[in-house]
C-alpha cells in the first residue's frame, strides 16, 4: 500500500468510527467501545508507518481538484512533511490513550456512546488539519474541532458551569475564526490558490500584496484556537468538561492546531516584521500572565489549563523568532507530559473526591492511596518545570536558544526586540512554572490533616495509560539529536547560557516554593499549639481562612490569623486575588461586550414589543373600529336610510353650488 493511501486512511478511520458509534450507540451498545478504540488505534499505527516512510525526507505531496470553483480552485490536497508526520503520531497516540482511559473513567456514564463518537470525530478533524495541503480543507477540520469542543466541554450539560463553558468556548473561538476566514480568502486571492505549496511559492517570490494585514488576520484566529492573549479566557473554563476531554484538547487537538498552522505557514508571517513583533508580544504576555494565574488557582485542572496557555506561549514565541523546529519540538514534548498531567489529575480527583487543591492539602496519605498517579505525575511535573533530563527541559531550552540567537543578532529572521521579549519572558515563566508545578505537587501529595479516603485501586485502563505516557515524558528529550532531520535540519541542542539561566530559574522557583510551604506548615503548627488545637485541624482552618478572619468551626475556636498553607499566596502577595480571577479579564469583557450586547438586546426587545407590536395592533384595530361604526349604521329602518340619502343629496347639491361660484369668481 502506498504512503499516500496510508496517509488518507489516518484521518478517515476515526471518522468512520465516529459515524459508526453515532449510528449504533443506542441500537447496538456492545459495539461502542470497539468502534471507539480500534479505529483510533489503527490510525495511530498508520500514522507511525507514514512517519517512518516519510523519514524526514521530501514531503509527500498529492492533490486532486474536487470541483471547479472559479479563479481560486479548492483541492483535496495532501502535504506530509516531517512536522506533519510527527504531529499526526502525537495526535493518534494521545487520542488512543484518551479513548482507553475513558472506557474506565466514564464506564457508568449513560452518554458514553455519543462522547466516544465525538472524541473520534475530534481526532479525525485534527488529523485532517495536520495532513491537509489545502487551506479550505484544513478549515473544515478547524471548524469541526470547534463544534466537537462545544459538545464535549458541555458533556455534563445538567450543570450551569458546563453549559456556560461550552458556549463561551464556542463564541470566543468563533470570534477569532471570523478574521481567520477573511485572512484565508485574502491569502488565497494574493496567491491565486488555497494549496499550501503554491502559497509558499508565492511568498518566496514576494507575491503577497498585503502581508501584514493577512498575517494579523490569521493570527487572530490562531489566538482564539490556541488560547493566546487576549482570546485565552475560554480554556480555563473548559475544565468543566470530562477530564479525558481536557487531556485531548490540551495535549493533541484544538489548541495545538493554531501553533501547527503558524509553523506550516511561517513564511507568510515572516513576510511582515510587524506581525512578528505582535506575535512575540502576544507570546510574552501569555506566558507570564498565565503562569502568574496558575499560581493562584485552587482547582487542579485550572492550574493545568493555565499551564497549557503558558506552554503554548512558548511555542508561539519560538515561531515569532523564526524557529518552527523548536516550536513543534515543544509541541510534541508538551503533548506527552500534559496528557499525562490531565489524566493523572483525573485519578487524583477520583481518589480525593474533589478538584480543590486546598482540600487535598488537608488530606494525609493521598500519594500512598494512588501510587501510580503519584509517580507518573511527579515525572510529568518535573518535565513541565523543565528540570533536566526530562523532556520538557530539552524542548523549552530549544525555544530559549532560538530567542537568544535572535536577541543577540545572530538571526535576521525577526527584530532583536522580538528575541528579547521572548527570552526575558521565557526565563521569568520558567521560574513561575517550576513554582506552580511544585505547589501543585505539594498540595496534592504532601497534605497535612485527616487520612485521605480509600476508594480502592484504580482501574488498569487508567493507570496503565499513565505509565505509557510517562515514557516520552522522560525520554523524548533524547530525540533532540535525531529530530533536526525532520525539522528543516535546524539544531535543537541546548546551549550553556540558556541551560544555566533556564535551569537556574526553575530550581529557584522549586526551592522557593518548597521553603514557603514548609514555613506555612511550621506557622500553622505553632498556631495550633498556642491554641490547643491539633496541628491537622489548625492546617485545615488555616487553609480555609481569608486573609482577615479565620474560619470558626463547631468543634474548635477560630485559629488566630496565620498565613494560609498555600505557597502561591506567599509568592504573589497582594497580586494573589487578582491572579486567582485571571486578572479580571472576564470582567473587562463583560463590561465591554456582554453588557452592551445585552443592553442592545433589551432595547430591541422593547422596540419590538412597544413600538412594532403597537403598530401591528393599530393596523388591526382601525379596521375593527371602522367596521363597528358601519355596523351601527345598519339599523334596518327604511326611514333612516331615506333620511341619510336625502341628507347626502343636499350636501352634494350645496357642495356643487359652492364650487360653481368659486370657479365663476376666478
Amino acid at each position: 500500500m502506498s504512503t499516500t493511501t496510508l496517509a488518507v486512511l489516518v484521518p478517515l478511520l476515526p471518522f468512520l468510527g465516529a459515524v459508526g458509534g453515532l449510528l449504533l450507540g443506542r441500537t447496538a451498545p456492545g459495539f461502542v467501545r470497539p468502534l471507539a478504540l480500534l479505529p483510533t488505534l489503527a490510525a495511530a499505527v498508520l500514522a507511525v508507518l507514514v512517519a517512518v516512510r516519510q523519514g524526514g525526507g521530501p514531503a509527500i505531496d498529492a492533490a486532486t481538484e474536487l470541483t471547479p470553483t472559479g479563479s481560486v480552485p479548492i483541492e483535496l490536497a495532501l502535504y506530509v512533511d516531517g512536522f506533519a508526520a510527527l504531529v499526526a503520531v502525537l495526535v493518534g497516540v494521545v487520542a488512543t490513550c484518551v479513548q482507553i482511559y475513558s472506557t474506565a473513567y466514564l464506564r457508568e456514564d449513560p452518554r458514553y456512546p455519543s462522547y466516544a463518537a465525538l472524541v473520534s470525530l475530534f481526532t479525525s478533524a485534527m488529523l485532517l488539519v495536520v495532513y491537509s495541503g489545502d487551506l479550505m480543507v484544513l478549515l473544515v477540520g478547524w471548524e469541526i474541532m470547534g463544534i466537537c469542543s462545544y459538545f464535549l466541554v458541555g458533556h455534563y450539560w445538567e450543570t450551569d458551569a458546563a453549559r456556560s463553558a461550552s458556549l463561551k468556548a464556542f463564541l470566543v473561538t468563533k470570534l477569532g475564526d471570523v478574521p481567520f476566514l477573511i485572512g484565508l480568502f485574502a491569502l488565497a486571492t494574493d496567491a491565486g490558490s488555497f494549496q499550501i505549496t503554491k502559497i509558499l511559492g508565492t511568498v518566496a517570490a514576494g507575491g503577497l500584496d498585503h502581508p501584514t494585514l493577512i498575517a494579523l488576520l490569521l493570527l487572530a484566529g490562531v489566538a482564539g484556537k490556541s488560547a493566546q492573549f487576549p482570546l485565552h479566557t475560554w480554556l480555563p473554563d473548559a475544565m468543566a468538561g470530562p477530564t479525558p476531554v481536557s487531556a485531548l484538547i490540551h495535549a493533541a487537538t484544538m489548541v495545538a492546531a493554531g501553533v501547527y498552522f503558524i509553523a506550516r505557514l511561517l513564511p507568510v508571517f515572516a513576510a511582515s516584521q510587524a506581525a512578528l513583533i505582535v506575535m512575540a508580544a502576544m507570546a510574552a504576555v501569555t506566558m507570564t500572565g498565565s503562569a502568574l494565574a496558575a499560581l493562584a488557582q485552587d482547582d487542579i485542572k485550572r492550574v493545568l489549563a493555565y499551564s497549557t496557555i503558558g506552554q503554548l506561549g512558548y511555542m508561539t514565541g519560538a515561531l515569532a523568532v523564526g524557529d518552527r523546529g523548536a516550536a513543534v519540538f515543544h509541541l510534541l514534548s508538551h503533548g506527552a507530559f500534559k496528557a499525562l498531567l490531565f489524566l493523572g489529575a483525573g485519578v487524583i480527583i477520583h481518589a480525593a473526591g474533589t478538584n480543590s487543591l486546598a482540600a487535598m492539602s488537608r488530606m494525609d496519605g493521598l500519594a500512598k492511596r494512588i501510587p501510580d498517579a503519584f509517580w507518573t505525575m511527579t515525572i510529568a511535573l518535573l518535565a513541565l518545570a523543565a528540570i533536566p533530563p526530562f523532556a520538557g527541559f530539552f524542548s523549552k531550552e530549544a525555544v530559549l536558544v532560538a530567542a537568544e540567537h535572535t536577541a543577540v543578532g545572530e538571526s535576521d529572521f525577526a527584530p532583536s526586540a522580538a528575541g528579547w521579549l521572548v527570552l526575558v519572558s521565557g526565563l521569568l515563566t520558567a521560574l513561575l512554572t517550576a513554582a506552580y508545578a511544585t505547589r501543585l505537587w505539594l498540595m496534592a501529595f504532601r497534605g497535612r490533616g485527616a487520612a485521605a479516603p480509600d476508594h480502592g485501586r484504580e482501574p488498569l485502563a487508567m493507570t496503565g495509560v499513565l505509565w505509557l505516557l510517562a515514557i516520552p515524558s522522560v525520554a523524548f528529550g533524547l530525540a533532540a539529536g535525531v529530530l533536526p532531520d525532520w525539522f528543516d535540519g535546524r539544531g535543537l541542542t541546548p546551549t550553556v547560557v540558556t541551560s544555566v539561566l533556564g535551569t537556574g530559574a526553575a530550581v529557584i522557583g522549586l526551592v522557593l516554593t518548597y521553603a514557603l510551604w514548609q514555613r506555612a506548615g511550621a506557622v500553622t503548627a505553632r498556631a495550633g499549639a498556642a491554641t490547643g488545637v491539633p496541628a491537622s485541624v489548625a492546617a485545615a482552618e488555616s487553609a480555609a481562612e481569608t486573609p482577615e478572619v479565620a474560619e470558626v468551626t463547631h468543634d474548635h475556636p477560630a485559629v488566630p490569623a496565620t498565613p494560609a498553607a498555600d505557597p502561591g499566596r506567599a509568592l504573589l502577595g497582594p497580586l494573589y486575588r487578582h491572579a486567582a480571577v485571571g486578572f479580571h479579564l472576564d470582567a473587562v469583557y463583560t463590561a465591554l461586550f456582554v453588557r452592551p450586547v445585552r443592553a442592545a438586546a433589551s432595547l430591541v426587545r422593547f422596540l419590538d414589543r412597544e413600538v412594532v407590536d403597537t403598530y401591528v395592533r393599530g393596523a388591526g384595530g382601525a379596521p375593527r373600529l371602522l367596521g363597528a361604526l358601519v355596523r351601527r349604521a345598519q339599523t334596518g329602518n327604511v326611514q333612516s336610510y331615506l333620511s341619510a340619502l336625502l341628507a347626502g343629496a343636499v350636501v352634494l347639491a350645496i357642495a356643487t353650488a359652492v364650487l360653481a361660484n368659486v370657479n365663476a369668481g376666478s
